[in-house]
């Protein structure tokens, strides 16, 4: 029989319960997955099997109702209106289910979104976020986030700073460790043996020989050597305008950026709803759906799914593949 993936439940007063039970619906016994949250705060008629922590029959229970681990949380919810005194419950939730993976009763972690700020003022969360959490509890010090689609996966060097602040936080260091880490997943996550990296410029046009930038002179180009002479396959620095195109595309496994926008806008714009975040680097498979609490929409039963479904079943195509 095999181990499911585990969801973190997220913040209860934004979409991720309802996602979850859409997601379960759509799924069932397809792709087994344990929720592990508060089951008061699923939608009102969906079917629940409560699991012990071996998570034993998970992939049976699938089938007709969604397997849940429980989490005692300090209150009840309110759609749309988050609550600091459920901000430890959404830790114990993430700490629970990182304890399930790392222990092998379940192949992959697929997390719900946070609210940072529910869990500072809640929960006196030191972390800056939920992926630097999941670095600590791995005992993990560099992690990268890949956002990942079946038209293009991306990872952005630097993340979320300021624009002006990119230039002085992009060194060689952090460049290099940057693909490094990438290239390993690509070749144990995502068994591409060989794996072709696209590197994007820092400026237009890839700088055009320094008249427009000196960064893919002096900082990009000697990273993408070192590493060339390591024997990795990578391409760059390139024209961040042209090497999203479907032809330039099929030429690499995964494209390098430096900054965020530069990284999301072009898979937001290919595949909006199925896009899905990886987290690489961590000693388990952990992905999450590309979008945040929207609160403003929880409770009407109109969110949509998609990216939590991609979420799960790229989880179960990773964990299976470290079994």
């Amino acid at each position: 029989m095999t181990a499911p993936i585990v969801m973190s439940c997220g913040d209860p007063a934004g979409i991720g319960p309802e996602v979850a039970a859409k997601s379960w619906s759509a799924l069932r016994g397809d792709i087994p997955f344990v929720w592990i949250g508060d089951p008061r705060h699923l939608p009102a008629g969906t079917p629940v099997t409560v699991v012990n922590e071996t998570l034993d029959n998970a992939e049976d229970i699938s089938k007709t109702s969604l397997p849940v681990y429980p989490i005692n949380f300090a209150m009840d919810v309110t759609p749309g209106r988050p609550n600091d005194q459920n901000g430890q419950g959404v830790v114990d939730a993430i700490s629970t289910a990182v304890g399930m993976v790392k222990s092998g009763h379940a192949i992959g972690l697929c997390t719900a979104p946070i609210s940072k700020a529910v869990l500072q003022r809640g929960a006196d969360f030191a972390h800056p976020g939920h992926t630097e959490y999941l670095a600590h509890l791995d005992g993990t010090q560099n992690v990268v986030m890949m956002l990942a689609s079946s038209n293009l996966k991306v990872v952005p060097a630097t993340i979320h700073i300021p624009l002006e602040q990119v230039p002085t936080a992009l060194t060689p260091e952090t460049l290099e460790q940057c693909i490094t880490i990438t290239h390993r997943a690509l070749v144990n996550q995502f068994g591409i043996q060989s794996p072709k990296i696209a590197v994007a410029g820092l400026n237009p046009h890839a700088g055009e020989d320094g008249r427009m930038g000196h960064q893919e002179q002096t900082l990009i180009t000697p990273v993408l050597d070192k590493l060339r002479n390591r024997g990795m396959s990578i391409i760059g620095p390139l024209p961040a305008d042209t090497m999203f195109h479907a032809k330039a595309r099929a030429a690499y496994d995964a494209a390098i950026c430096m900054y965020h926008d530069q990284a999301l806008i072009p898979i937001k714009t290919l595949d909006f709803d199925n896009g899905v975040n990886v987290t690489l680097g961590l000693s388990f498979v952990r992905t999450s759906p590309d979008h945040g609490t929207a609160f403003d929409i929880a409770g009407q039963n109109i969110a949509n799914p998609a990216s939590t479904i991609a979420a799960l079943r790229l989880a179960s195509q990773l964990g299976s593949k470290n079994i």
